[in-house]
C-alpha cells in the first residue's frame, strides 16, 4: 500500500462522512477468476438475452475482452452490436451497446441513456446497463449529487420499464502515479495522478454499493479493477484511509484496460449476466 502524505488540506473536503465510508469490498467477483467453462456456459445463456450496454472508451475496452472471448467456430454467443436509433430492432442474442453522452460530462450520458431507453430500446431489452467513465471524475466531484442523479434517473426507468432488469455499475478506477515524480509533484503541491479522482470515484462507488449491493443487481467494475489475480488489493492511503486504485497490469495508459485487463472484466461481466435471473412474464416489455 502506498501511502500519500500531505494531501488533508487538498482531499479534505472530498471525503465522506464516516457513516458512507465502506470497507473495501472483497466480494467474489473482484478476487477469483471465472473457469474457462463457466465463461462459455454463460456466452451461451446469453443467445437468449437481449443486453443493452451504454458506455464510452473503458465500455469499449470490456467489448472488446468480449470479443475475444467468442469461440470461433462455435455460433453459441451473443452479437455484438452497436445501437445509435432508439427504435433499432434488437433480437434475442444480442448484446447491443452504445456511445452515450460526453466524457467530463456524466449528466449527458445518464441523459441519453434514458433517451434511448424511453424512445424505443426499452421495449427491445430484457437487461441494461450503463457505467460512467473515470474522466468523469475529477477531485473535486460532487460525488453525493451525482449519485443522487444517478440514482433518481435509474428509478425512474425501472418504475416506467418493469419488464427490464436494470444493472448497475461501479465507476472505474486508474492507476495512482508513484515514485520520484510522484513524491515531486507532492512536495511541490501540485496534484499526483490518480490520488484525488480515486478519491471521488470511490466516494460514488461507496454510495453505490450502499444503496444497490445485495438489493439490486450490482456489478463492481472497480473492485475488479482494484484486484490482483491472487486477489489481493492495489490500495493508497490517504489520511490514514485506504482507497482503490486499478491494479497496473491491467491497464498500459493508467486508465484504460489492456488485454489482460479487458479479459479479466469482460468474464467476469458475461458470468454476472448469465446469472441474472429472468423478469417474470408478466413484466416483460412488448417486442
Amino acid at each position: 500500500m502506498q501511502v500519500i502524505r500531505g494531501f488533508p488540506a487538498r482531499l479534505g473536503a472530498l471525503l465522506l462522512p464516516g457513516a458512507l465510508l465502506m470497507a473495501l469490498p472483497q466480494s467474489a467477483a473482484a478476487t477469483a477468476q471465472v473457469k474457462p467453462d463457466t465463461t462459455l456456459a454463460g456466452l451461451e445463456r446469453l443467445t437468449h438475452r437481449r443486453v443493452f450496454f451504454g458506455h464510452q472508451s473503458v465500455g469499449g475496452n470490456i467489448l472488446d475482452g468480449v470479443r475475444g472471448l467468442l469461440p470461433s467456430p462455435n455460433p453459441a454467443a451473443p452479437a455484438i452490436v452497436e445501437v445509435k436509433d432508439a427504435n433499432a430492432t434488437i433480437p434475442p442474442g444480442t448484446l447491443a451497446h452504445a456511445f452515450v453522452g460526453q466524457n467530463e460530462q456524466p449528466e449527458t450520458k445518464l441523459a441519453h441513456f434514458e433517451r434511448l431507453l424511453d424512445g424505443g430500446v426499452a421495449k427491445q431489452v430484457d437487461v441494461a446497463l450503463m457505467k460512467f467513465c473515470y474522466i468523469d471524475f475529477t477531485s473535486s466531484t460532487d460525488a453525493k449529487a451525482l449519485f443522487e442523479k444517478y440514482r433518481t434517473t435509474l428509478a425512474g426507468l425501472k418504475s416506467r420499464h418493469p419488464g427490464v432488469t436494470f444493472v448497475h455499475v461501479t465507476a472505474p478506477l486508474t492507476t495512482v502515479q508513484r515514485g520520484a515524480k510522484a513524491w515531486f509533484n507532492e512536495l511541490r503541491g501540485r496534484p499526483v495522478y490518480g490520488v484525488g479522482e480515486n478519491v471521488s470515484r470511490e466516494a460514488f462507488n461507496a454510495l453505490m454499493r450502499q444503496t444497490y449491493g445485495g438489493k439490486e443487481p450490482l456489478f463492481d467494475l472497480a473492485a475488479l479493477e482494484s484486484s490482483r489475480a491472487d486477489g489481493t488489493r492495489e490500495t493508497y492511503e490517504v489520511n490514514g484511509r485506504a482507497y482503490p486504485a486499478l491494479v497496473p497490469a491491467w491497464s498500459d495508459d493508467g486508465g484504460h484496460l489492456n488485454a489482460q485487463g479487458q479479459a479479466r472484466v469482460a468474464s467476469a461481466l458475461i458470468a454476472f449476466l448469465a446469472a441474472l435471473p429472468e423478469a417474470p412474464a408478466s413484466a416483460k416489455a412488448g417486442p
